[in-house]
């Protein structure tokens, strides 16, 4: 059986920009990381440090900010995604559901919060939050047998901050 081509490549009048994952040279990237659920955070922070690295952004051009958990991260995201210094803010952390209704009401804000910081500045805020049921999950996707999910959101910042560069500015209402 013959897979289809994907919708936008049967739209040859259409312009497709996207951004280079390899590309970091020259971009200025801003890393939050929730200190709480450190043993999995640290491993989120290890992973996207190093994939930046790879990707040829300098130890000079990342800033590193710890706020205390999740909740916070959308401040200290809007705050460096305002200040006009850095191509993309790259957010970690990691809330596992317990047995009350917290992991919703933090999971749900720390992810507002982020898409809000972005739409509100421009800049590209990525989510790097793992949201798991167990310990066992959150362990596999930061750095164990599913990856690590902080190189994967570095990736995607090194990605949006090209992309970011490559498009039009718009007007701000």
């Amino acid at each position: 059986m013959r897979r289809a081509d994907p919708p936008l490549a049967r739209h040859p009048g259409i312009r497709v920009r996207s951004g280079d994952a390899r590309a970091g040279r020259g971009l200025r990237i801003a890393v939050v990381a929730a200190r709480f659920n450190a043993r999995i955070t640290d491993r989120l922070l290890a992973g996207a440090l190093g994939r930046l690295e790879q990707s040829g952004v300098r130890g000079q051009d990342t800033v590193l900010v710890v706020v205390p958990g999740a909740f916070e991260l959308p401040f200290a995201a809007r705050r460096l995604a305002g200040s006009g210094r850095h191509d993309a803010v790259l957010c970690l952390g990691a809330v596992i559901r317990g047995g009350t209704p917290h992991f919703d009401f933090v999971a749900g804000e720390a992810a507002r919060g982020i898409a809000a910081a972005s739409e509100a500045t421009g800049v590209p805020v990525l989510f790097g939050v793992l949201t798991t049921n167990t310990l066992r999950q959150a362990l596999d996707r930061s750095g164990g047998r599913f990856g690590n999910r902080g190189a994967d959101a570095a990736d995607a910042a090194v990605e949006m901050a090209r992309l970011a560069r490559s498009l039009p500015r718009g007007r701000r209402r």
